[in-house]
């Protein structure tokens, strides 16, 4: 009873066990029916060796990728024995040795119960030419799965990558870069051969190559925009990497690099992995560049900043004035009868001069003011941090003594000084146009003053410069309008009284201002270029009157014309010279006789010469005006063929028997006539001066004596008088 009561209990607990065991088994199926195809359709082959190292499982992939027969495979061989069956068909070919290796570790380890130490995967080549990468890996309880997947196509990838990767290189270091390969990640950095050559370098420092060593070798001023640069190409802020910076060479120089480059491979994030690029020296452009800035903004003679440096320098002072609540002041100087000793000692003797000017100012002020060449004889000064106008006035007074000390120059002495113009921030200006203006303004007084000073800007120079502006407009329409005469002052023969010549002077009879003397607007028409259009304006009004004179009064008649220096330099404004415009009115060359001034004599070029041999060739005589008063030469006086000379009023105002004048007045005339020239006296106005004048053998005069300069009509009546001998027409 009890057996049958046991066998009822125990029949539906064994039904509820088969019935899991056949789900059980059922799963089972199915999970290796799931295994299986996947299995059979991934693309990698698969051998997985049980604990005695016998082929377990294995998928149809592995049998194609190794060319294996599958009932091999499904006969559970070792791993030795499988190794030995490929050897022996020659799968292997020259990487057999590394496979045996792989297997025999592969069998150690796994008799060795340490799995984890196997060796993880190498490549290796089929007789079909496939690359195969294997790799084996560890499972739980001493087992181990060896996968086998095609790479031939990334391995020739790479190949093909590598190789294109080598031509680039070679390109880019054939034309001199040198080249770097970063591989960010990981730190490694290559340098080309080329890039070490070009520092210093050699193959074996290796050291370079390591993380951040060739970091070490930018200079530190420049490694902050460097990084800016890399990194802002690093965040795709720029689509290249570019930046300019000195590297320190082997020797310890440094040269100018410039580095490009760009990321070529990013992770999902978009961080960089790879940067490659390229380093050109820069060097000798960087070079050139400082020197082009430098003739930019620096004066090649004396080294001082020049005009456009200096406008950059006073717009920082005013800056830092205003800051500051300081004052600075603007030095305009010139360098007085600086053109005389130019001309003659020459244009080196004359850049000695400027270097050794450059020099005393630069000594006469602080380090921390700026001396500056505007051009030619001109400089100027930034005086800064100024507490009161005391000490502004001891470095100028210092200034005008260094400049009037003699210059030794090669064996000569010269002798200069200097003319100031002064303007001061903020009281005068607040800007650096009206800063300029005003220390120009302020420069044009004190040559006018008598040179070898200084002056100040006032309000009322701000005036007499814009007087001379409107005078320069207003000389424009006076051309136009016909406000300009001329009037005439006879030259008398001194031996028998006779006139025979007269000097043609130019009179302005301003509308609103009255009449004006060639004194105040002679300077500004040639400051303004309109003395050529004045100057020809007279040439022509005195042609026509000779031309009338040579028929009424004598055929011989004469008249001088003043011809600025100016005119001499513009030649190419004078549609027609002279001489032509003198036979086309059918008068010969010696009806006119150019004035000109002693300091014309001096200019050394050829132009200015060419013009005076010109007038000399037409038969236009030329008169020196002024003569000593200025640096005349004996041997310019014989270059030029001179015909007169006037001597100036200065030595005839004053005209005494035995004084110094007249001992100066008879030398000159000696000399003249030794040269073969006449002599004209200028500024008689007693008959003691003439009778003195022609006793030393002067050949004629000039002065109120005789006449004052007048119209052409009372000229004519002036000298209707002297033929009928009426009284002298006088002042």
């Amino acid at each position: 009873m009890s057996a049958k009561f046991v066998n009822e209990d125990l029949n539906p607990q064994q039904t509820e066990t088969d019935t899991a065991l056949r789900q059980l088994n059922a799963q089972l199926t199915e999970k290796s029916r799931l295994l299986q195809t996947t299995l059979t359709s991934i693309s990698q082959g698969i051998l997985v060796f049980d604990v005695q190292g016998r082929v377990d499982i294995f998928n149809p992939r592995v049998c194609e990728l190794l060319d294996l027969p599958e009932r091999l495979l499904a006969s559970r061989p070792t791993v030795q024995a499988l190794t030995r069956y490929q050897r022996d068909r020659g799968d292997f070919g020259r990487d057999a040795a590394l496979v045996e290796v792989h297997a025999r570790n592969c069998v150690l380890g796994v008799a060795a119960g340490a799995p984890d130490d196997l060796p993880s995967h190498y490549l290796r080549v089929t007789p079909a030419g496939r690359t195969l990468e294997a790799r084996t890996q560890a499972l739980p309880e001493g087992c181990m799965v060896r996968t086998f997947t095609d790479v031939t196509d990334y391995v020739q990838a790479q190949a093909t990558l590598q190789k294109n990767e080598e031509r680039w290189k070679l390109a880019l270091e054939s034309t001199g870069d040198g080249v770097w390969d970063w591989h960010i990640q990981s730190g490694v950095e290559f340098y080309s051969k080329r890039l070490l050559e070009i520092l210093g370098y050699d193959v074996g420092d290796v050291h370079l190559q390591a993380r951040g060593e060739f970091d070490k070798l930018i200079h530190p001023d420049d490694m902050a925009q460097l990084l800016r640069a890399r990194q802002a190409h690093f965040d795709g802020l720029t689509s290249t990497y570019a930046d300019e910076h000195r590297v320190r060479c082997k020797d310890g120089s440094w040269k100018w690099m410039l580095s490009r480059g760009m990321v070529i491979s990013r992770d999902a994030q978009g961080l960089p992995l790879r940067m490659i690029g390229t380093h050109t020296d820069v060097t000798e452009r960087k070079k050139s560049e400082a020197l082009i800035w430098r003739q930019a903004h620096f004066d090649t003679l004396t080294g001082l900043p020049n005009r456009h440096m200096l406008r950059d320098r006073v717009a920082q002072e005013i800056k830092k004035s205003k800051r500051d609540g300081l004052q600075l002041a603007v030095l305009f100087i010139d360098l007085d009868h600086f053109k005389e000793v130019n001309d003659t000692l020459g244009h080196n003797s004359g850049d000695r001069l400027l270097v050794e000017a450059a020099r005393r100012i630069s000594d006469c002020v602080r380090e921390s003011d700026t001396v500056a060449r505007m051009g030619g004889d001109e400089f100027a000064v930034i005086l800064t941090e100024l507490l009161d106008a005391s000490s502004l006035e001891r470095i100028l007074q210092k200034i005008l003594r260094a400049l009037e000390c003699v210059f030794q120059l090669d064996g000569e002495q010269a002798f200069v000084s200097a003319s100031i113009g002064v303007t001061m921030y903020p009281l005068d200006a607040g800007d650096i146009e009206d800063l300029f203006k005003n220390a120009d303004q302020a420069l044009y007084v004190a040559k006018g003053a008598g040179r070898n000073r200084f002056s100040f800007f006032t309000p009322a120079l701000q005036q007499a410069a814009q007087n001379r502006v409107r005078l320069a407009n207003d000389l424009h329409a006076g051309l136009i309008g016909q406000q300009f005469r001329l009037v005439y002052q006879p030259i008398v023969e001194l031996a028998s009284g006779a006139v025979c010549k007269a000097e043609a002077l130019i009179r302005w009879q301003h509308p609103t201002r009255g009449l004006i003397s060639p004194v105040e607007f002679i300077p500004i028409a040639e400051a303004s270029g309109l003395i050529v259009a004045i100057g020809e304006w007279v040439f022509q009004q005195a042609a026509r009157q000779v031309q009338a004179w040579r028929t009424a009064l004598d055929p011989d008649f004469q008249i001088s014309v003043n011809k600025s220096p100016v005119q001499f330099y513009q030649r190419g404004k004078t549609k027609t010279p002279w001489a032509q415009q003198l036979q086309a009115m059918g008068l010969p060359g010696n009806s006119i006789v150019v004035e000109i001034t002693e300091g014309l004599l001096l200019d050394t070029s050829s132009s200015v010469a060419d013009q005076l041999l010109d007038l000399h060739d037409a038969g236009i005589q030329v008169s020196l005006d002024d003569f000593g008063t200025g640096y005349s030469s004996l041997s310019y006086l014989q270059r030029f063929d001179i015909d007169f000379v006037k001597i100036d009023q200065s030595f005839v105002r004053y005209l005494i028997p035995e004084s110094t004048d007249l001992a100066l007045c008879q030398a000159i005339i000696a000399m003249a006539h030794a040269l073969g020239m006449k002599v004209i006296a200028e500024g008689v106005e007693t008959a003691q001066q003439r009778d003195l004048l022609a006793a030393a053998g002067c050949d004629y005069g000039q002065g109120y004596l005789f006449s004052k300069p007048v119209s052409a009509p009372d000229f004519e009546a002036f000298m209707a008088a002297q033929a009928s001998r009426t009284p002298e027409l006088t002042a």
